[in-house]
């Protein structure tokens, strides 16, 4: 296992019993009894837990140090350690090991660099230190040697993620599993044999515990702040701003690339089998994007610097830089207007009031006419009565931006 890490005291003395093992002594038998008593008294003292706790099967095996559970919601179970472990501490194990799935720590991992994969000790102290803060401060039970951030001179509340970098190298190695770190273990069941949750079902249950954790927060109060913090991110998921910019502005660039129109800058090449007739051609245009930028006293430097760079590197990589990018600074007024190739570039001119009305009409009047205008702005401005003849995003930033027409796509930039 490593409850929580009680992998560091408990590794070595489930090491201990491997060795016995191999070395011929008899392996004790598994007491059940004990194991089941201890996940019954788990989901009473925590019953939000109760449902992701019974999903959990129990595979017995003298591999496994402690206790580990792998993707598919089985638990591995070596037997001596569940003899010499008390009933409370073994409720704390069970909890422990089900925390890891439901935090989906074996797909987090697996989102990791490549380096830090395989050291898979790190990761997995890391991850205790996650889980045995909250269940620490829940006054739960643990088996001796267990981690917290405290082992390592680090606050309470963070996520496993930002532990990583400040876990030293460590000659003990912790098991909670591949459902903990990814990968595989040797004692691991083959993906269609035995019981097993699936990915989907696993979703599933971890949607049910986090409306049971909302629910008994509202009854009783007293949920430890990562659980609650697990749960808002479940029921309420937090999707990145640049993802949604990005797509938004590929969106309308693709919109505009798709624009096909005929021309007669070059003639057809089918004129010549007519007789004095020039027959246009087809033209796909060249995406032009306008950048409409708020520089009014409302907004911060260090907003807009974080905004524009995520802009110009969507349009980077969608090819569309260099004179095909205009800059407007706008406050209740026009300033600069530029073509720039890079966002390092910008300069921006302003600080008085706000009017993205014309900015959005000057950068409309620009000799050669954008396809798309992606405005930057805290919101507080009126806007065109009419949609104008291009795409506009509106990337609002700020806490509590008003919201534009409707017939403007925004995106909160937080």
């Amino acid at each position: 296992m490593n409850s929580g890490a009680a992998s560091s005291g408990a590794a070595s003395s489930g090491a201990a019993s491997s060795g016995a093992a191999s070395s011929g002594a008899v392996r004790p038998p598994l007491d059940r009894t004990k194991l089941l008593a201890a996940r019954f008294r788990a989901a009473q003292d925590r019953p939000y837990l109760a449902s992701a706790l019974f999903a959990l099967s129990v595979v017995e095996s003298a591999e496994v140090p402690t206790m580990a559970v792998d993707r598919a919601w089985r638990c591995y179970v070596n037997a001596g350690f569940v003899d010499r472990i008390p009933v409370p501490q073994l409720a704390g194990v069970w909890i422990h090991e089900v925390a890891h799935l439901l935090r989906d720590h074996h797909g987090r991992a697996e989102r990791l660099p490549t380096v830090d994969q395989r050291d898979r000790a790190r990761v997995n102290i890391a991850q205790d230190c996650e889980i045995n803060d909250d269940l620490v401060r829940d006054r739960l039970s643990l088996p001796p040697g267990h981690v917290t951030p405290a082992t390592f001179d680090q606050p309470d509340g963070k996520l496993f993620e930002w532990y990583l970098p400040h876990i030293p190298p460590s000659p003990e190695c912790p098991r909670c599993g591949s459902g903990a770190y990814g990968g595989a273990e040797p004692w691991d069941l083959a993906p269609t044999a035995g019981s097993r949750v699936s990915p989907a079902e696993a979703q599933a249950i971890r949607r049910y515990t986090a409306e049971a954790v909302r629910a008994y927060e509202r009854s009783r109060g007293t949920i430890p702040a990562g659980w609650k913090r697990w749960a808002d991110d479940i029921l309420e998921p937090t999707v990145d701003w640049r993802q949604v910019l990005a797509g938004s502005v590929r969106q309308a660039i693709a919109w505009a690339s798709g624009a096909v129109d005929y021309t007669y800058r070059r003639p057809s090449r089918r004129s010549a089998a007519q007789t004095r007739v020039v027959l246009p051609s087809m033209q796909r245009p060249s995406p032009t994007v306008a950048i409409v930028v708020d520089t009014s006293g409302s907004m911060s430097d260090d907003d807009l610097a974080a905004a524009m760079a995520e802009v110009a590197g969507v349009l980077r990589e969608v090819g569309v830089r260099g004179n095909r990018v205009t800059v407007l600074s706008c406050d209740a007024a026009v300033g600069a207007v530029r073509r720039i190739a890079r966002a390092e570039d910008l300069e921006l001119v302003g600080g008085g009031g706000t009017d993205m009305r014309v900015g959005i009409a000057a950068a409309l009047a620009q000799p050669v006419r954008p396809h798309v205008v992606i405005v930057l702005t805290d919101g507080h401005t009126p806007w065109p009565d009419e949609p104008p003849a291009a795409r506009v995003v509106a990337g609002l930033i700020g806490a509590t931006p008003p919201e534009p027409p409707g017939w403007i796509e925004s995106v909160r930039i937080t």
